[in-house]
């Protein structure tokens, strides 16, 4: 048998004083080809051993997994991976990870994922890159759901950084209603997103489109998100409500911050 579930703070913490925790940061990108954003990584230590994680979608996790298979391989883990998307998918398996999914492993211990934006809330914008229902679902099942991110997705209200509005997953013939009743009632503009590779809009592993809401100003966001889901044809949306235990941001001097849900 496992060791008992840890709690999100043993998870995620990522200081490498602490012996029981780990930590990786790393350059998961530039702007303008000079600033470089160092990420933390809140990857399970050994006395976590026998665990189910959530592997989110996007750039930032490709680093994350690689720093999992490596602890991994260093440890002699014995790590399940359930993933959100294809692209975590792969990665799973180019890594030489355990593979499973929400059949066989419909309770996980901990998933782990980026975020579009993250507000002192800790709401959260998901679906930049599309996977936003697989993601949502993941995360629904995970006992501790954590979000690892570097300091520009930080943000006081939604909308101060991230520009290109809330994605939408929805049934395809019903994108053209759907982006009417949500302007008509939310205000703003909720856009087809369209690909970059092939004509056409993007269309999701589910194979549906995906609406970007750009909205006007702040909202009950948890509100909002309900009423837009019950918008016949919308599938999900890319709030994150009430979801993300704690997040981790890799801060521009390299340093690690956490922010944890505020005290009510």
């Amino acid at each position: 048998a496992g060791a008992s579930p840890p709690s999100a703070t043993s998870f995620g913490a990522v200081f490498c004083e602490t012996p029981r925790v780990l930590q990786s940061s790393r350059c998961i990108g530039k702007d303008n080809g000079n600033i470089w954003s160092p990420v933390p990584y809140p990857i399970p230590a050994s006395r976590y051993n026998n665990q189910v994680v959530g592997v989110g979608s996007g750039s930032t996790i490709v680093y994350a997994v690689d720093r999992l298979a490596e602890r991994v391989r260093q440890e002699k883990l014995n790590i399940v991976c359930v993933p959100t998307s294809f692209q975590a998918r792969q990665l799973i398996l180019q890594h030489g990870l355990t593979l499973s999914d929400l059949d066989r492993h419909p309770e996980l211990d901990v998933a782990i994922d980026g975020a579009d934006e993250v507000d002192a809330a800790l709401t959260l914008i998901k679906g930049g890159g599309g996977c936003l229902t697989q993601e949502k679902i993941v995360a629904g099942c995970a006992k501790h759901f954590i979000v690892i991110a570097d300091f520009r997705k930080d943000s006081s209200v939604l909308g101060q950084q991230w520009k290109k509005g809330v994605p939408i997953e929805v049934i395809p013939m019903a994108y053209v209603p759907v982006s009417r009743t949500i302007a008509k009632r939310f205000g703003g503009e909720a856009v087809l997103r369209m690909a970059v590779s092939k004509a056409g809009p993007v269309v999701t592993d589910n194979s549906n489109f995906i609406l970007d809401w750009k909205f006007e100003h702040t909202h009950n966001w948890k509100e909002v998100n309900i009423a837009i889901k019950m918008i016949p044809g919308v599938v999900e949306t890319g709030l994150f409500v009430g979801m993300a235990e704690r997040v981790y941001f890799g801060m521009e001097d390299g340093n690690v911050g956490v922010r944890d849900p505020p005290v009510n």
